[in-house]
């Protein structure tokens, strides 16, 4: 401990000064007139002044009135400690001297001196109301605290030996003092847990570096400006009131409680980041590590008894009246956490490896056959999985002595989509034993009996418990003796010594903690180690190496997914994501019937439609029959939506010889040559305008939420987005180049499901064919029964075009699309030569757009588009009334759009916040992304099995996120 602390002598009770006072102060000590505004302190009183001048980059000072309970000398310290921090690269508050040159004046307030300071403000905004933080803005919050460190140790230390109840040198004597104004309900919990942390952290002292510290980098005083995302990205770090000697891990263990209170129960393993940032600043000793989750649990004790008292001493201050319920969320999250867990997981997120294990004999010595039950395994395939622990029992009846790994992510324990990780990684090494088995002594130790088998432990070997139909007798054993007996289901936990009981089971989050605290017992059963933990953060360096530039990824830390089914994701870790965005998946991920057929067509068959073969004339009949007009007779197959657009195009050339189409602003149709040329995007192609050819033509996208027409400005929109169709049409007829091909979706895609007016598809399609054109419907999106109410997007517009182009639900993900047409547009292509696609045609690409028609119509999934998506629809409604970032919800069926704006009335696009929309629900376990040119609506376009259940799953995680950015935005 470093000075003693007499909680009698501190008078900790704020200067009583008033909002006049500090203006007169500004005034009359430092030549500043302008107003003022009271921030928040616990001790001191903080006021933000602003001069009178109006120039908007004026500087602004906080004018600070310390407590009386410091000396000026220490006062004085902070400001020279102020200037060496800034003039090592660090963004701080300066000292500002007054017109005599002090940067401290003694002032008089109300008969009384005061003392008062004048510093810059810096400007940003404070992360205290951001809500949960990510990743990355952890991640920087610690790098700071680290980079102060660093910075802070060159300083004198002279004269910074302060008596501050901060000093976490003080922790415990602060809590005795102070904890008797604690609620009785809460008293006994803070003091115990207090009590604890501090015989630990004492016994460890001696070993602990003292340096200068901030001893306050929270998110109340740290600022900085806001990111694309709206998070406030950590800067600037402020309030350096409590500057003194101190453990230099206090310094990280102050910044990890402030996170706590952000993350909520049962995540503070969040902070991680944080102490990983902070060693690369200034490197953690063994020392330091061991110490710092007690000294985590001390800060919460401390600021749970110190907000008590001075609410007691000082009932007038809401500051510290609003904070108590955070500062009492914040030390239970860290109370909550066993030390040595969080210890063993800061060790090996800071990559300091545990010790390998002891050398040991064998517990038994019967040959077992691995069986996989990680989120790969093939085992686990068509749903098997949902079985549970009866899919464990059968895959394992079939096999002698059948092994399951240690540390495997059983994907056969995971759980439905939501905030909650599964519990599913084993911490033992199971066996399955055909026939009983004799077990040795694989170490020295002593037998105890457990509820369920029994315990060998040893003071250096550790912890070996088996759990089944097992039995040895009690007491000391010899290595190598013999131990007992075991026979049926055998669970084998080997924990390293002085480590807590573990649980048969952990979740993602806790495995490399637990990782270190105990082993893999596949040793003892002469099996090779498991290859236990997924290394995503390599997996994203390998993509990141091995895919171009250009190429599009979901969220900043996208997850690692390796299997789908039905709407669901599944990652590595078992984890489960409602899938809210693949309209590829059109019948759901994973489907065993599309699997089976294509797998059996692949071992007998895979050639192109240059040869005869049933299944292709199988499956175009079966697309003609589909077809929302009999005139559509002709089917054409592709690879993929860009070529079915392609092709559309390349027939409308062909049959009316004009090169010129229309389309619409705002679409995109592909990223071949001619689709790329018609995508007037700026959202997929923000050079679209500018790399345009002379032959596409752009029509207004006639959207009536926010387009040229409104509903809200006209009873028919639709008739005025005609007429302007119709300009340019006759434009083109005047300038000698006619319309060959007029292109649309019949619902806006990338404009989040956005539905046309009624009538403009008949409008426009009518001017189109009276001067010879061609109409095109882009139907790679909505086709083939996503809509719900209507298997084709023309079908809700009453209108029939000249050409189709779908894919996306075709194949579920195989490559596959196709090409609807007449008869007579099709023989114009004949006349420029013979059409073929490698892969559209296929055998297997056949067999697997029949699979995908077979499950949609065996299965209703049309019917549930329509069902399910008005459900949804519904719900968004619901929302709207209560969440003002809603503006509008577009579209139909499993094909809609939320759009967030910032003003109802302005309609001002809520760009950030649609952003971090998405990336807060993939922590509720929903895959989200934005769309539309202003990158501010959410598209739902999620597989057609998706449930009303995992429906409501989706609404309740929207609510709950919305709720969120409007708290952080009130704040």
């Amino acid at each position: 401990m470093g000075s003693s602390f007499d909680p009698h002598a501190e008078a900790l009770v704020r200067p009583a000064i008033s909002a006049d006072d500090a203006i007169r102060v500004a005034r009359d000590a430092f030549g500043i007139a302008g107003g003022v505004h009271e921030l928040g302190s616990n001790q001191d009183r903080n006021f933000l002044l602003t001069p009178a001048r109006r120039d908007h980059n004026v500087q602004r000072y906080l004018l600070k009135f310390d407590n009386d309970a410091y000396p000026t000398q220490e006062i004085a310290l902070q400001n020279d400690a102020l200037l060496r921090l800034s003039a090592a690269g660090l963004a701080v508050p300066a000292p500002v001297a007054s017109p005599a040159g002090n940067t401290i004046e003694t002032v008089q307030v109300g008969g009384k001196p005061a003392r008062a300071r004048l510093l810059t403000f810096v400007e940003g905004s404070s992360m205290a109301k951001d809500g949960v933080l990510s990743p990355a803005v952890i991640a920087e919050l610690g790098a700071l605290a680290g980079r102060a460190a660093a910075v802070l140790a060159t300083l004198p230390a002279e004269g910074l030996d302060r008596s501050l109840q901060w000093d976490l040198r003080n922790a415990l004597p602060v809590v005795e003092a102070y904890v008797g104004d604690v609620g009785e309900a809460r008293r006994a919990k803070v003091l115990e847990a207090a009590r604890a942390a501090w015989d630990a952290v004492q016994a460890l002292s001696p070993n602990l570096p003292i340096q200068p510290i901030h001893g306050d980098i929270t998110d109340d005083n740290v600022v900085g400006a806001r990111d694309a995302l709206g998070r406030v990205r950590p800067a600037a770090i402020i309030d350096w009131g409590d500057l003194c000697l101190g453990w230099r891990v206090a310094e990280i263990a102050v910044t990890v409680s402030a996170v706590l209170h952000h993350q909520g129960k049962d995540r503070a393993w969040d902070a991680l980041p944080a102490i990983v940032a902070f060693d690369r600043e200034a490197a953690l000793t063994d020392a330091e590590i061991a110490a710092l989750w007690h000294l985590v649990i001390l800060r919460g004790a401390v600021l749970v008894a110190s907000g008590a008292h001075q609410v007691a001493l000082e009932p007038g201050n809401q500051y510290a009246k609003e904070r108590m319920q955070a500062e009492w969320e914040l030390f239970e999250i860290a109370a909550a956490l066993d030390p040595r867990l969080a210890e063993a997981g800061i060790r090996a997120a800071l990559g300091r490896a545990a010790p390998p294990p002891p050398s040991v004999g064998a517990l038994l010595d019967a040959p077992s056959t691995a069986l996989r039950l990680d989120t790969a395994s093939p085992l686990l395939a068509a749903g098997v999985w949902l079985q549970g622990e009866a899919a464990e029992a059968r895959l394992a009846a079939g096999v002698a002595n059948a092994r399951f790994a240690y540390g495997e992510h059983r994907l056969t324990r995971t759980i439905g989509p939501g905030r909650a990780r599964p519990v599913n990684a084993a911490l033992f090494t199971q066996l399955v034993l055909g026939d009983e088995v004799r077990l040795r002594a694989p170490f020295a130790g002593s037998v105890e009996a457990q509820a369920d088998g029994f315990a060998l432990v040893s003071d250096e070997a550790g912890t070996l418990r088996l759990f089944g139909d097992v039995s040895a007798p009690a007491g000391p054993v010899a290595a190598g003796a013999p131990l007992g007996s075991a026979s049926g289901s055998l669970k084998i936990q080997w924990s390293r010594a002085g480590a807590p009981p573990p649980p048969l089971f952990t979740d993602a989050d806790a495995l490399p903690a637990w990782r270190g605290l105990t082993d893999d017992p596949a040793p003892l059963v002469s099996a090779p180690p498991a290859d236990w933990l997924p290394d995503v953060a390599a997996e994203r360096e390998r993509r990141n190496a091995a895919v171009a530039g250009a190429a599009e990824r979901y969220y900043e830390l996208p997850p690692d997914m390796e299997r789908g089914w039905r709407e669901l994701l599944i990652d590595t870790t078992g984890r489960c994501y409602l899938d809210m965005v693949n309209n590829v998946a059109g019948i759901g991920h994973g489907h065993p019937t599309m699997a089976e057929r294509i797998n059996q067509q692949l071992l007998t068959l895979n050639t192109n439609s240059r040869f005869l073969y049933s299944s292709l004339a199988d499956y175009v009949e079966a697309l003609r029959a589909l077809a929302p007009d009999p005139s559509l007779s002709v089917v054409m197959l592709v690879n993929s939506g860009s070529e079915a657009v392609d092709l559309a195009l390349k027939l409308a050339r062909a049959h009316t010889g004009r090169n010129d189409v229309v389309a619409l602003r705002e679409a995109y149709h592909g990223w071949t040559g001619f689709t790329d040329a018609v995508s007037t995007s700026a959202y997929d192609n923000p050079y679209a305008a500018a790399s345009r050819p002379a032959w596409v033509h752009v029509a207004d996208a006639p959207n009536t939420y926010r387009g040229a027409h409104r509903d809200t400005d006209s009873r028919n929109p639709g008739a005025k987005y005609v007429a302007d169709a119709v300009a340019l049409l006759d434009e083109l007829d005047a300038q000698g180049t006619p319309v060959g091909a007029f292109l649309a979706e019949p619902v806006f895609g990338n404009g989040g499901g956005v539905l046309l007016p009624d009538g403009y598809l008949a409008g426009v399609y009518d001017a189109v064919r009276a001067r010879g054109g061609l109409c095109i419907s882009d139907e790679v999106q909505v086709g083939l029964g996503r809509l719900g109410h209507y298997t084709w997007g023309v079908e809700q517009q009453g209108v029939v075009p000249d050409i189709i182009a779908v894919a996306k639900a075709l194949g579920n993900g195989y490559p596959l699309g196709a090409v609807y047409t007449t008869q007579a547009i099709a023989d114009s292509l004949v006349r420029e030569g013979m059409f073929f696609s490698s892969a559209g045609g296929a055998t297997a690409s056949a067999v697997a757009g029949l699979a995908v028609l077979d499950v949609m119509r065996d299965e209703g999934l049309q019917a549930n588009a329509a069902a399910v998506g008005d459900e949804l629809a519904a719900g968004f409604a619901d929302l709207a009334r209560r969440h003002k970032l809603i503006g509008k919800v577009h579209g139909i069926g499993l094909y809609q759009g939320v759009e967030l704006v910032r003003d109802r009335a302005t309609k001002r696009p809520a760009v950030e916040e649609t952003d971090w929309v998405c990336e807060r629900l993939l922590d509720y376990g929903v895959i989200m992304q934005a769309t539309s040119e202003r990158r501010n609506v959410l598209k739902i376009k999620p597989p057609l099995t998706l449930t009303p259940a995992h429906a409501r799953v989706f609404l309740d995680a929207l609510d709950a996120v919305l709720t969120e950015v409007e708290a952080r935005d009130r704040g």
